[in-house]
């Protein structure tokens, strides 16, 4: 049976970690910054070694392709992002890019020739680290959002995505979008704990969970934290306590899959001996059943409408962003499935808790994911770490998931 050289495999994933090595073990390789240019150059450097041809589009995607025999067949993508969190770790991304070129370096060792060609995809400004929104340029792919507002997407310091692009010389000629394909995969690190917790090194992804994002802003009265007697205060702390209790019982109500997480507060004017006027919080809720995902949207609403009402403290909470559930393509699944049971993998079924470019991808082609499990469910974190055997289970999975639809040429 064909499996793939993990040692090659293993090499280059330890190569690329160089790029924007961090001193915890991670990477820093923020999109758009010169050790993303340098991860880019890399990586097209391999794939040209291998006999691929290149293709970058107007928002930084590199395309590396491997003719079949039939070049006017849609073809086949494999693919994932090189960009990375300021303190990120060496598998989030860059293993669904280079495992998608060990796939096309082992098909060149065994001489098979595949009827339709493949192609793998780093897509650009994956994580969102330094321009908002994240997946921005599969979203732009897919038509979700348009290459003018990719462009005038502005980091921290008001630079623009679109000059960063041209700064580093990945403003490519070719249109973005438009790409017919037959089938996509995306192999990534679960970035989560329920594979490693199952005793499972491959996980089936049959879709991605339902996001929405807001922001909650309590309004008090800012005052001298001496003079100012408790019962007097419109302290907005203590407005906020009794809602995030009731925020987080939604992950009760509508469980075991929803997720509920508070992943930002902040207190103005932030001054020890002040009592605050302003507290703002991020709010982030997740279920893979869309109706569920709205229960919980209009029961939110509630809450903070009832609080607003019955409180001495002025309640704004405002949307930020809306992603659907996305439920993946029944015959990539199976193609993954079968991958599995031929390699005798100990895989299990699974939605995807995170986002990943492979959600906007499949609003306009044939997608499906696979997961290896990650050490105590760790990423977005300079200790993010992957065995290899698990790498070389998930990359050789993918390689017979693509061989199942790419098709390979018999004389």
């Amino acid at each position: 049976m064909i499996t793939i050289n993990s040692d090659r495999l293993w090499k280059r994933l330890m190569h690329m970690a160089t790029i924007g090595a961090t001193p915890k073990g991670g990477v820093c390789r923020v999109a758009l910054t010169e050790e993303d240019k340098m991860g880019r150059d890399l990586f097209v450097k391999w794939c040209t070694e291998i006999g691929c041809t290149i293709e970058i589009d107007a928002i930084g995607n590199i395309f590396a392709r491997r003719a079949g025999k039939q070049s006017q067949l849609p073809a086949v993508l494999i693919g994932s992002h090189l960009d990375s969190q300021p303190t990120g770790g060496k598998f989030d991304g860059v293993l669904g890019v280079l495992a998608g070129l060990e796939v096309l370096e082992t098909l060149n060792d065994q001489q098979i020739l595949t009827q339709h060609p493949i192609e793998i995809v780093s897509w650009t400004n994956e994580e969102g680290a330094r321009f908002a929104p994240a997946m921005i340029a599969s979203g732009v792919f897919s038509g979700n959002f348009s290459l003018e507002y990719a462009y005038s997407r502005e980091d921290k310091e008001g630079k623009k995505l679109g000059e960063e692009l041209e700064k580093i010389g990945y403003n490519g000629s070719t249109p973005v979008g438009h790409r017919p394909y037959k089938a996509t995969f995306e192999l990534h690190i679960e970035q989560g704990p329920i594979l490693e917790a199952k005793d499972k090194n491959i996980g089936i992804v049959t879709g991605v969970q339902g996001i929405r994002w807001y922001d909650l802003t309590i309004q008090g009265q800012e005052t001298h934290a001496g003079p100012s007697p408790m019962h007097l205060r419109r302290d907005p702390i203590r407005g906020t306590i009794p809602v995030l209790a009731d925020i987080y019982e939604l992950a009760e109500k509508y469980s075991p899959d929803a997720r509920v997480t508070i992943g930002y507060l902040d207190a103005s004017p932030g001054v020890r001996n002040t009592v605050p006027g302003q507290i703002k919080i991020s709010i982030d809720i997740r279920h893979p059943n869309e109706s569920s995902l709205t229960s919980m949207d209009e029961d939110l609403h509630k809450i903070i409408h009832k609080a607003d009402l019955e409180s001495k403290f002025e309640y704004q909470l405002t949307d930020v962003w809306y992603a659907s559930p996305v439920n993946f393509d029944e015959g990539c699944i199976e193609a993954v499935r079968k991958a599995a049971k031929v390699l005798g993998a100990n895989s299990m079924e699974m939605f995807s808790g995170a986002g990943h470019d492979a959600v906007y991808v499949s609003k306009v082609a044939p997608t499906s994911m696979i997961f290896i499990p990650c050490k105590d469910g760790l990423s977005h974190n300079e200790l993010e770490s992957a065995k290899k055997e698990d790498v070389e289970a998930g990359t050789n999975v993918l390689l017979h998931a693509v061989l199942e639809m790419a098709g390979v040429f018999q004389e």
